[in-house]
Order: C-alpha cells, then sequence, then structure tokens
C-alpha cells in the first residue's frame, strides 16, 4: 500500500452541529432547466479542512475559481478527526445513510458547512462522516503506516458521495475525482448506477501525483463488492496486484494531471510509475493543465504575515524580511550571504538525497533554512547539519502556512532539486515573493520557471549538479544587478487559476461529449 505522512492541520475550535434535510438543500439549489451544468469534486483533501501536501491546496483552488466564476459546485471530503477540529461550524444534513459495499450495509451521516460560513458564491462543501472510518488522528495512516483499511474507508467514502449526490449536487453534469483515494468513484458509478441522473455524469479524474496509486491484494475487489472479471490487464490488475487508480482511469472519460510535461513524463517507462502503458492508451484523453495559486494570498505587497511588505517596483521591504527570517531561526544577520529555503515534506520525491549529497557546508557563506516534517532519516541528518553548524543550517519540522509566508519572504533562493515534481505549489509562490528557485527541470517545475529568466533549472539527479547550480546561483547572487532581474522577472509571473480554469472547462466539455456518445 501507499504510504502517506498524517495531516498537519489542526485548530483549537471544534465544529458545532445543526441539522437539515436533503430535500430542502435540492429545493434551495438553482433550477437546471433541463441542463446539468455543475460539478462535483471528490478529494480526500481540502485546504485548510485537511491536507497533506499539495492536493488539498490544488483541490481548493480550482473548485474556488469555478465557484467564484458562477458554476455550481460541490465538493465532498471525509470527515476526519482534523476537519471536526478546523472547521468553525458544521451542520447534519437529513437522517442517516446507509450504502451496501459488498456483503456489508454500511451507515454514514452527511455534514456541510453552511453557506453563511463558506460564503456567497463559494463551493459548497459536504462532509461524509463514519466514525469507524475517518474519526483517526491521521488521513491515510500513522507511524509511518497505512491503515489497514484503507480499501474499505475510500470505498465508502466514493460510493457514499454517490449514493447522496442526487438529492445535494442536483445540478451536476460532471463527477471530477482526484487521486486514488477516489478513483473507485467512476468505477462504482459506471458498474451500480444506471438512473438518469448518474447515467448523463461525465467523469474526470485527475492524476496529482501518480506516484502513489491505492495498491490492494486482488481479493479486495470481491471484499468491496466489485466483479472479480475486473481483476484484468485492462482495469484493476496491476503486478499481481489491485491498483485503484488504474481502475478509475479505465472508467473515466478524460483524465488529468497537473502540468503539461508531467503528462508526457506518465507516458514514458520512466516517469510512468508502472503506469505508462495505460497513460499511453488514453491518448489525447489525457491532458495536462498547470495548477495555479492564490494571487491574493500570496501576495507580499499586502500580506500581513510577513516583517515588511514589497513589490515588484520597490523591493527594498524584502531586507528587512530576511533580517527578520534570519533573527526568528538563529542565524546571523548577514544581508550579503546568500540564504536558501526550502519548504516541502522531507521524502526523497523532494530530493533530499541531493540535498544531503551536495555538501552544503563548503558552499561560501550560505545559509539555508529548511521547513517541513517527513521521513525520520532525513530528519536526523537535517537536524545534525544545524547542530554542526548553527550559524549555516537552521531546520523546523513543524510546518505552519505562517511559517511558510515568512521564509518565502525572507529567502533569497529556494530549493526544489525534486526527483519528481507533478506540478509544485512553492515555486510559484516563490517567484511571486521574488525569491529565485533553484529546481530540477521535471514536471512542472519546468512549466512553471524560465532557466536564467525567473530560476535556475538543472538537469542530473545527482547531488553534483544540484551543487553545481547552487554556486551558480550564489554567483549570480553577487552580481546585484543580474539578482534583481531574476526577482523581478518571476514577480511579475501570473499563477492564477483562470487560465488553467478554462482550460478544465474545455475537459469538462470534451468528457461530456463523451458521455453523451457513450
Amino acid at each position: 500500500m501507499d504510504v502517506q505522512r498524517k495531516s498537519a492541520v489542526s485548530s483549537k475550535s471544534k465544529g458545532r452541529r445543526r441539522t437539515s434535510s436533503p430535500g430542502a438543500l435540492a429545493e434551495r439549489a438553482p433550477a437546471s432547466n433541463g441542463a446539468q451544468t455543475g460539478v462535483v469534486h471528490l478529494t480526500a483533501e481540502y485546504w485548510p479542512l485537511a491536507r497533506t501536501g499539495g492536493l488539498g491546496e490544488a483541490v481548493q483552488g480550482l473548485a474556488t475559481y469555478q465557484a467564484a466564476a458562477g458554476r455550481q459546485v460541490s465538493v465532498f471530503l471525509p470527515l476526519y478527526r482534523t476537519v471536526r477540529s478546523t472547521a468553525s461550524d458544521l451542520e447534519r444534513v437529513g437522517p442517516p445513510f446507509t450504502v451496501p459495499i459488498g456483503s456489508r450495509i454500511e451507515q454514514g451521516w452527511l455534514y456541510r458547512i453552511p453557506p453563511a460560513v463558506s460564503g456567497e458564491h463559494a463551493p459548497q462543501i459536504f462532509l461524509i462522516d463514519n466514525p469507524e472510518y475517518f474519526d483517526r488522528d491521521g488521513i491515510y495512516g500513522a507511524d509511518g503506516s497505512d491503515y489497514a483499511d484503507n480499501a474499505r474507508r475510500f470505498a465508502f467514502f466514493c460510493m457514499a458521495a454517490l449514493t447522496l449526490m442526487p438529492q445535494v449536487a442536483p445540478t451536476a453534469a460532471v463527477l471530477h475525482a482526484h487521486d486514488w483515494h477516489a478513483a473507485l468513484a467512476p468505477v462504482y458509478l459506471r458498474n451500480f448506477f444506471s438512473g438518469p441522473y448518474h447515467a448523463q455524469l461525465a467523469t474526470v479524474i485527475s492524476a496529482h501525483n501518480a506516484g502513489f496509486q491505492g495498491h490492494f491484494p486482488p481479493e479486495t475487489l470481491v471484499d468491496l463488492g466489485l466483479s472479480p472479471e475486473l481483476y484484468n490487464p485492462r482495469v484493476f490488475e496491476w503486478y499481481d496486484r489491485v491498483n485503484f487508480l488504474k481502475g478509475g482511469l479505465a472508467f473515466s472519460d478524460m483524465a488529468v494531471t497537473v502540468s503539461p510535461t508531467h503528462a508526457r513524463e506518465l507516458c514514458t517507462a520512466e516517469g510512468g510509475f508502472g503506469l505508462h502503458d495505460t497513460f499511453t492508451a488514453m491518448g489525447d484523453r489525457l491532458v495536462g493543465i498547470l495548477n495555479g495559486i492564490d494571487p491574493v494570498m500570496w501576495d507580499p505587497e499586502h500580506d500581513a504575515l510577513i516583517a515588511a511588505p514589497y513589490g515588484v517596483e520597490d523591493t527594498k521591504g524584502k531586507a528587512a524580511c530576511k533580517a527578520a527570517l534570519q533573527r526568528k531561526w538563529g542565524l546571523p544577520e548577514k544581508p550579503r550571504a546568500p540564504l536558501f529555503g526550502m519548504s516541502a515534506r522531507l521524502v526523497s520525491q523532494k530530493g533530499l538525497d541531493l540535498v544531503i549529497g551536495a555538501d552544503l557546508l563548503s558552499l561560501p557563506e550560505a545559509q539555508f533554512v529548511f521547513l517541513g516534517a517527513g521521513e525520520l532519516r532525513y530528519e536526523r541528518v537535517l537536524a545534525q547539519l544545524a547542530v554542526s553548524a548553527p550559524e549555516r543550517i537552521a531546520v523546523e519540522f513543524n510546518f505552519t502556512d505562517k511559517q511558510e509566508h515568512r521564509l518565502l519572504a525572507g529567502a533569497d533562493a529556494l530549493l526544489m532539486p525534486s526527483l519528481y515534481e507533478p506540478c509544485g505549489l512553492t515555486q510559484m509562490r516563490a517567484q511571486r515573493y521574488g525569491t529565485v528557485p533553484v529546481a530540477r527541470r521535471v514536471g512542472g517545475l519546468a512549466d512553471s520557471i524560465t532557466d536564467e529568466v525567473t530560476g535556475i533549472l538543472f538537469n542530473e539527479y545527482t547531488g553534483g549538479a544540484l551543487r553545481t547550480a547552487l554556486l551558480k546561483a550564489i554567483r549570480l547572487y553577487h552580481n546585484s544587478a543580474t539578482w534583481a532581474k531574476l526577482m523581478r522577472h518571476g514577480m511579475r509571473q501570473q499563477f492564477g487559476w483562470d487560465v488553467s480554469a478554462a482550460r478544465y472547462l474545455d475537459v469538462y466539455r470534451r468528457a461530456q461529449a463523451l458521455a453523451t456518445a457513450r
């Protein structure tokens, strides 16, 4: 099974519960006038309610932009313990519901975040509750291991969402499933639901990180109520395992990944994570669309979380942000020492092996700040480096959004030496803050950074290649005019959702045409 770390999202506020009925909700929904136009997102993560990485932020950004543009948007998310502690208000919708999963009849409850809380022209957020499955410390697992019943947990989530959708999302035309956790939704839809509402739904599946696919034993299919005949190379079978993502792709009208370059990488043996034949077979039904960021939230001119505001025309405030960052993290306040920041999960995907192999302490006068948690082996090495050179290296394993804002505002450059990076969001934010990314030319990093114009790119996945890129960054940094040009080019980049959302609309139209033809 895939291992992902626990969510770090938490809050002291407790959700309050009120009750309304699905029927009343449907009555208040705008009339569809005979044409279904809405979209329903199924996701295991949604910022700020629950997240482990970029998935929750990407889904929230897309759904929020779509709703603001006038589309009817609903989001279904499991009601994890972290959601209960984060949401300011929860409202129960209707009585308990039941769904069949294999030989079992499972019971759940539906909650929502009331419109008064989420705001006008915002997505409607629905939470699917089953305490046995979701009232746990982690989202996917604990202590570095997956929960043993993850197949049942997310199968229940998918079947429950499909059962409830006609009542609470009556205008839906598109079911958009995100990553392997929601990949059973297109499978259940085409195998168990035949009424007019479900028959007209088009299906889109997004592979945000195809390195995680949902691998389970072959007998899992029968346990989840699916025909053993689906265990074949065209659908679920994958190296003697059931592969949820592969099955979801087989039953989806369109598939999306989160950057054009990564879409091409997925069709190669080197970059397809064992599913390259499946992705290649989809042809033009696989589309790469770069994620976006919130240009209001990530704006150094109006960011209340940083030490001093600054903008592309006047970057003086960045020096104050750098000094504040150095003080906060116990580094000497050296205004001309290049300060490299890294904000990421400390896992192999993010290039931590290259960081360890680049001999950072031998780089002239450079300082390094690492923000994020992850695998214990990487935390230990970084902690040892910080102890051995406290004037050069600082680490913080307790990630918060506030810390990331301050890091990106204060650092001169951002480290992203990823093994693979489907999209990446941090490099977009960094450019907005005049923090020059030093990154490997893969996936969304290649699509969002222009070498020696807005950042510095390198190709080989070796510590030596990273070290060469860092030395180049240091050399350019000491040429004030050149570095200022890099900063300003990056700050002028537009990474909002408008262009990407338009491309998603085209994908939805194509999916609807394919669904109609089917």
